[in-house]
């Protein structure tokens, strides 16, 4: 379901189960740390959700099509492989700004969703990852990125991002525009021609 079909409580739910996916874990997280934690009876909590699963599964797919679909207008919107990669890293700094807490959930907690719920969404991340890959060898052919192995490339500039998540923090009042263009002169110094 999209963020704005929801109502206000249950999205505040979902972001509030995020929230106690990242500090405890997901198996860590009972539905009475959630209802406490929202405010409700563990009673009431189930008219506005099925399942902790449930909650498990709308962060993680919601943040995968958000992968999936920015891959897509990254793709349209730029020829250049050097551009895309630009982008790429970019978005990921992005999401890691605006919503650590989600994102923090959906890296570490997908491996706890249940059939078919976890082959779709390995297929969902192993596309994205295929096509970023692709990116990566389109810039080594045309010479712009390094002729380093692909996959070091990738894991490397994905592992350079995931630490964002932990550090960032909003009431510091840091210029974000100021954090993307440093991460990337940063990240993408050792690989850029």
């Amino acid at each position: 379901m999209d963020k704005k079909q929801r109502s206000p409580k249950k999205q505040f739910i979902i972001e509030t189960a995020a929230r106690l996916f990242r500090d405890k874990g997901y198996r860590a997280t009972s539905m009475r740390d959630l209802a406490d934690a929202v405010d409700l009876k563990a009673s009431s909590l189930y008219s506005h959700i099925k399942s902790k699963e449930e909650l498990l599964r709308d962060i993680c797919f919601e943040n995968a099509h958000r992968f999936v679909n920015s891959m897509e207008a990254i793709e349209q919107e730029y020829n250049e492989p050097l551009d895309q990669l630009k982008a790429l890293v970019a978005l990921h700094i992005t999401i890691a700004l605006q919503d650590p807490t989600s994102i923090t959930s959906f890296n570490d907690e997908w491996q706890h969703l249940s059939e078919p719920f976890l082959s779709e969404f390995l297929s969902l991340r192993k596309d994205y990852e295929k096509r970023f890959q692709q990116i990566i060898d389109a810039g080594k052919a045309k010479g712009v990125i390094k002729n380093l192995p692909t996959n070091m490339i990738f894991y490397t500039l994905l592992s350079s991002l995931r630490w964002i998540y932990d550090w960032y923090k909003p009431e510091r009042n840091q210029d974000t525009t100021d954090i993307v263009e440093h991460l990337q002169e940063i990240i993408l110094g050792g690989i850029v021609k």
